[in-house]
């Protein structure tokens, strides 16, 4: 048996794994992820509902000893464990609107973890979701490719020459930090004036318009003048930072996933491509978009993956 964890900065879920039956996931349960308590709060969580999890199978909890932890960066390192220093989760952080009740600078998950398992892979959420893509999903056989994720924020786990990129603390790809509009009128959760996950992440729009992100896709699927070029503009930005990892990594395939997208992906993918395609076509020509092959359950699979 190994544990399968998806960590968000809404909801933790966690699922068990038999190895001879590799694409089954098992007793699956999804809690509020621990917002308040010590700093390895969120990881106690995770142990807890691990072994509940063994208890609803009738499972010996000591028989799990491998667990793969999709989880929300940036990370930092502790010695050699990762620990979270996720804005959702982390209420000592910088940035607006979260008003978590914790004063966390960070959240240790890795140290925690490797209490309790033998084996502990922690990787961020699109780089998991990355891997599960490559494996089972959209960007099968593809060397040089991408995942993206468009939801409450904004993720990304590159690949290029077969080899996923991760950097010196596992935070490559964090798209969702970068800088693609000279608009700085709004701030990220991280603390950063204007980057990407600000100006177009489900949070992000919220604030800014006033309405859930939902209502605006809704009122320009019906037509509405006001609506659509919003969204123009929203795909304008995103495009824009998806035409800067393509030229940058020149990339064959994007696999692109998350609520916002999935839930739109009408609406989105055509507007996407557009803009993709506009810049430069000795870079662009020959990288296409696609939804994500695995869909709403790339989460899932992408903690599968890690321990696969």
């Amino acid at each position: 048996m190994r544990a399968c964890i998806d960590i968000g900065g809404t909801k933790v879920s966690v699922s068990l794994n038999d190895a001879a039956r590799p694409l089954e996931l098992l007793a699956t349960r999804h809690e509020p992820t621990a917002h308040s308590g010590p700093p390895e709060a969120v990881a106690l969580q995770c142990i807890r509902m691990v072994d509940e999890a063994c208890a609803e199978l009738r499972v010996d909890p000591a028989v799990v000893q491998a667990v793969g932890v999709a989880a929300p960066g940036p990370f930092v390192m502790r010695g050699d464990c990762i620990e979270l220093a996720t804005p959702n989760i982390c209420g000592g952080l910088p940035g607006s609107g979260r008003q978590l009740p914790n004063d966390w600078r960070t959240a240790p998950i890795e140290a925690p973890l490797r209490r309790r398992f033998t084996r502990v892979r922690v990787e961020n959420d699109a780089v998991a979701a990355l891997e599960a893509e490559r494996l089972w999903g959209a960007l099968q056989g593809v060397e040089h490719c991408a995942y993206v994720t468009w939801s409450t924020g904004v993720g990304c786990g590159l690949c290029v020459g077969g080899k996923v990129l991760r950097g010196k603390n596992g935070n490559a790809g964090h798209l969702g930090h970068a800088f693609v509009s000279d608009n700085d009128q709004v701030v990220c959760g991280c603390g950063n004036v204007g980057d990407l996950e600000a100006l177009v992440g489900g949070n992000s729009l919220e604030r800014r318009l006033g309405e859930p992100a939902a209502a605006l896709f809704a009122r320009a699927a019906q037509g509405d003048a006001k609506a659509l070029a919003m969204v123009d503009e929203l795909c304008r930005v995103m495009g824009r930072a998806l035409y800067d990892i393509t030229a940058i990594l020149d990339l064959q395939r994007i696999s692109l996933g998350g609520p916002v997208f999935l839930m739109n992906q009408a609406l989105l993918l055509p507007r996407l491509s557009t803009e993709l395609h506009s810049h430069l076509p000795s870079m662009t020509e020959g990288c296409e978009l696609v939804p994500a092959g695995l869909g709403r359950r790339t989460g899932d699979f992408g903690a599968l993956a890690l321990v696969g």
